[in-house]
């Protein structure tokens, strides 16, 4: 294994020598590889596009349990991915072989001919794309990476379904500083006559999303209150929120008109959806060693909005679990609202261990992340380790620990902890 995640790595690590020093977002030097490929992107099974700033991953794993459980095989592209890049790619229910990513990523380089740029985001779609094309499959689920305007997934010309999740800030530097910005550019993907459905948005995601539709010539179904009430229990993610998630997978795939769904399988896949890293119970292993073995819930919310959900959910297990005393670890990409996403939070006593991510120069510094948390009202200290920071919170009392704030945080725990998603 190792030695075959070594040559996905060589290959993969080929592609920086083409970055593009500007222009990072655009969509024609991938369509001039994918033509020279082609054209994988227009062979493939009906797609559900979903675009979004939070819930796109869970939203993803609804729609493929409940398209799952009517025994249909489905494909899946997301990013990023948590411990092996392989996890980006899932083809008819099973993640991608090392061997082939590998042939498809040199299939790519070799495509690239005189155009010499292309992002790694956009070679691993060309890649994703060979590879969708050439395994038999009922459906495609395809999440956008960045925005959707001018995201590498948006080459499609068509799609059974695009999807909203909830829009909030995020990924400004590329997007913009508001929220109708943002969500005019997620709005990208719509295509003319094809259907779109959306989450509840706020007014202006809502009127954004409406206007972009309205000049395109597309119609957006949102869910309804009534339409997340009508989702029952048991739920296979973690959370009040995810109800709202469920239904709208649910309305996604009846909007779509995909063969062979059923009110049985929208419930069994409901009940049955797993996503690494949202909410996520850590098994025992050498993570939840380091908290002497008490409870470790793992999550990779980074935003304010994440930050409110987290809080219902801690809200719910104060509940469930009375006494326990909560205590965050937590590290997070410099470029994110790390105080927004703590004061979002908003919990009494709320207490937050800090750390690096470890090999990312990116990251906050423990020092800094603290200050961000302390100006949130939290009591915060910095340390120079994620175990440290775990120690620290086993030592002053902690009964149970969230890890939160950044997905390659997520990524590393969950390697240490031997659980690599599957």
């Amino acid at each position: 294994m190792i030695d075959t995640q070594l040559a996905v790595e060589t290959a993969l690590k080929r592609f920086e020598k083409y970055n593009p020093s500007d222009r990072i977002l655009a969509l024609d030097r991938l369509l001039v590889v994918l033509e020279t490929l082609g054209n994988p992107h227009l062979r493939l099974p009906p797609v559900i596009h979903v675009a979004g700033t939070n819930g796109k991953g869970s939203v993803v794993a609804f729609i493929r349990a409940m398209a799952e459980a009517a025994g249909l095989k489905v494909h899946t592209s997301t990013s990023p991915h948590l411990v092996r890049f392989n996890e980006r790619i899932r083809l008819a229910g099973e993640l991608i072989t090392d061997d082939y990513l590998v042939a498809c990523l040199e299939r790519v380089e070799k495509a690239l001919l005189g155009i010499r740029e292309i992002t790694h985001f956009e070679a691993a779609q060309a890649a994703s794309f060979l590879a969708f094309s050439e395994t038999p499959a009922d459906l495609l689920i395809l999440e956008v990476g960045l925005g959707g305007r001018f995201d590498a997934s948006n080459v499609i010309t068509e799609s059974a379904c695009s999807v909203f999740t909830p829009i909030d800030l995020d990924h400004q530097q590329f997007l913009g500083n508001t929220i109708t910005r943002i969500a005019t550019d997620k709005a990208g993907i719509l295509k003319p006559g094809c259907p779109a459905v959306s989450a509840i948005q706020g007014p202006e995601a809502d009127a954004a999303l409406r206007a972009e539709a309205a000049r395109v010539g597309a119609e957006i179904d949102f869910v309804t209150p009534a339409e997340i009430a009508a989702v029952f229990p048991p739920l296979g993610l973690a959370g009040g929120h995810q109800f709202a998630n469920a239904a709208l997978a649910a309305k996604a795939l009846k909007t779509a008109r995909i063969q062979g769904i059923t009110d049985k399988a929208i419930l069994s896949g409901t009940a049955t959806a797993h996503w690494p890293a949202r909410m996520q119970r850590l098994s025992d292993g050498p993570v939840t060693k380091l908290a002497n073995d008490m409870p470790v819930w793992l999550d990779g919310g980074h935003n304010p909005h994440a930050g409110r959900a987290l809080a219902e959910v801690l809200n719910a297990l104060d509940t469930e679990e009375p006494a326990k005393r909560t205590m965050l670890v937590s590290a997070m990409l410099a470029n994110k609202d790390a105080a927004g996403f703590f004061a979002a939070l908003n919990r009494p006593g709320l207490t937050v261990f800090t750390c690096p991510i470890a090999n990312n120069a990116n990251s906050f510094s423990p020092e800094a992340l603290a200050e961000a948390a302390r100006a949130s009202g939290a009591g915060a200290s910095p340390h120079e380790s994620f175990e440290a920071a775990m120690a620290a919170a086993v030592e002053v009392g902690a009964e149970r620990i969230l890890i939160c704030g950044s997905l390659y945080l997520a990524g590393k725990v969950l390697a240490m902890n031997e659980e690599l998603p599957r």
